[in-house]
C-alpha cells in the first residue's frame, strides 16, 4: 500500500485507511475485525496528504477546492465535519502544534512567490513570519496563463502557456513543449510561476512560446483520470498531448514549422513517442534518460502500470520505441546520464543502435558519472545544452 494505516490517538482498536476506491483518494475509519465505520472524506478531489491527529480531529491536505490547489484541512473523527484552515488560495505546506492550536503555513500562488503564516485552528492569521518577497520583481517574465482543454473523450486536460517578453501577436514564434505525462506527477499547479521553474521562463525570454500540459495518466485528478495509461503506456498520453499541439496550431501567432518537444525520464519516453508517432509535426526533441522499452524499467514502478511482458505483451509491444525508430523526422538530442540506476543506460543505448541499424541521424550526450538526472554545475551545462540545442534548430 502506498500509505500505512493511522491508528486513533489511545485507541489500539481504530484507524484511518487511506483508499481510492471511490474514485479518488479519500479518508475512511475502520476498525481492528475489519469494519468500516464511516468515511470521513469524499467528492471528486483527492486528499494528498496526512498531517496527523490533534484531539478528536484528524488534520490532512487536499484538492478540494480545486486540482491545481493543495490546501491544508481538519476533518472532525465523529462527524465527518470538514474545515478548510489554509486561508489563501495556492499550494500549502503546514505543520500543526502539538496541541493543535497553531499551524505554520508555508504556501506559494501563481501571485505569491513564497509566505510563510502562523495561523489559528480556525485559519484566521496570527502573524506573518515571512512575506511574500519576489526576487524576480525586476525582471521581465512572460505572460503566464493555465487554462483547460478537452481530451477525446471530454476530460478537461490542464494546460499552461508562456509566451515570451514583450510578446506581439501579430509575430510568429517558434514553440517548446515541456512533458512529463507519467503518473504521480504534476506539472500545472497554482503555484509560483505556475510550476513552471526558472528554466522554462528562460527558453520563454528567448523567443519561445512554452507550453505544457497534463496529460490523462497524471497526478491528483482521481484514479479514472490515472489509470487512463493501465497496460497501455504511451497511447493515451501522446493522443492528450496532440490535442495541447492542435490547439497550438490554431493559434495565428505560433509557427507551426518551429515546433520543439523537451522532457526527462518518463518525459524523456514521451519525447521520443510524440515524435514518431507524429512524424513531421516536430522540427526537434531533446529526449533524457528516456524509458526506450518498459520491458527494461524497473519492476516495481513498469508492472505496477502494465503487468508483466507475459501478461501484455500487446502493450509492452506498441509501447516500446524501438520498432518505431524509422518513423523519426526531425532533430533528436538523447542526453543519459551513465550511472543511471532507474532508466539504465541500456535504455538510449539500445535506441541508437536502432537508429543506426535503420539509418536515421540523431544526436546523443552522455554525462560521466552523473545518475538519473544532473547535479551541481553540470546542471548548467546541461541547460546550455538544451537551449543551445533548440536554438540551433527551431530559430
Amino acid at each position: 500500500p502506498e500509505n500505512p494505516l493511522y491508528f486513533l490517538p489511545g485507541q489500539n482498536d481504530q484507524f484511518v485507511w487511506v483508499s481510492e476506491r471511490d474514485g479518488f483518494n479519500h479518508l475512511y475509519l475502520y476498525n481492528t475485525k475489519g469494519e468500516m465505520i464511516r468515511q470521513l472524506t469524499s467528492g471528486p478531489w483527492v486528499v494528498t496528504g496526512i498531517l496527523g491527529f490533534r484531539d478528536d480531529q484528524l488534520w490532512f491536505t487536499g484538492t478540494k477546492e480545486s486540482p491545481l490547489e493543495d490546501n491544508v484541512y481538519r476533518v472532525e473523527i465523529e462527524t465527518g465535519k470538514i474545515l478548510r484552515v489554509s486561508p489563501d488560495r495556492g499550494t500549502h505546506s503546514a505543520m500543526v502544534s502539538k496541541t493543535g492550536e497553531y499551524v505554520l503555513d508555508i504556501y506559494s500562488n501563481t501571485y505569491v512567490t513564497r509566505e510563510t503564516k502562523l495561523l489559528n485552528n480556525e485559519g484566521k492569521t496570527v502573524r506573518v513570519l515571512l512575506k511574500d518577497n519576489n526576487t524576480l520583481s525586476e525582471y521581465k517574465l512572460g505572460e503566464m496563463s493555465i487554462f483547460t482543454l478537452d481530451a477525446d473523450d471530454g476530460t478537461p486536460l490542464y494546460c499552461r502557456m508562456i509566451k515570451p517578453i514583450d510578446f506581439d501577436s501579430t509575430k510568429s514564434y517558434p514553440v517548446i513543449v515541456y512533458v512529463y505525462g507519467g503518473p504521480h506527477v504534476q506539472l500545472i499547479t497554482d503555484s509560483w510561476l505556475g510550476g513552471a521553474g526558472l528554466f522554462l521562463n528562460y527558453l520563454a525570454e528567448q523567443g519561445y512560446i512554452i507550453w505544457t500540459l497534463d496529460n490523462r495518466g497524471s497526478a491528483n485528478r482521481g484514479r479514472d483520470f490515472e489509470q487512463a495509461i493501465y497496460r497501455q503506456v504511451g497511447q493515451v498520453e501522446v493522443r492528450d498531448q496532440m490535442v495541447g499541439v492542435n490547439y497550438l496550431k490554431s493559434l495565428a501567432y505560433v509557427d507551426t514549422t518551429r515546433m520543439g518537444v523537451d522532457g526527462w525520464s518518463y518525459g524523456g519516453f514521451m519525447t521520443i513517442s510524440l515524435m514518431l508517432d507524429n512524424p513531421g509535426v516536430f522540427k526537434a526533441g531533446v529526449a533524457g534518460g528516456p524509458v526506450i522499452d518498459w520491458k527494461y524499467y524497473e519492476v516495481m514502478y513498469g508492472e505496477r502500470y502494465m503487468d508483466t511482458p507475459q501478461e501484455n505483451p500487446e502493450g509492452y509491444g506498441k509501447a516500446s520505441l524501438l520498432s518505431k525508430v524509422d518513423q523519426l523526422q526531425g532533430k533528436l538530442l538523447i542526453i543519459h546520464g551513465t550511472e543511471d540506476p532507474t532508466v539504465v543506460w541500456q535504455q538510449s543505448l539500445a535506441f541508437l543502435q536502432a537508429a543506426i541499424e535503420k539509418r536515421k541521424d540523431i544526436d546523443y550526450f552522455v554525462y560521466p558519472g552523473h545518475e538519473h538526472n544532473m547535479r551541481g554545475k553540470d546542471r548548467a551545462h546541461l541547460y546550455e545544452k538544451i537551449s543551445r540545442y533548440f536554438n540551433d534548430f527551431l530559430k
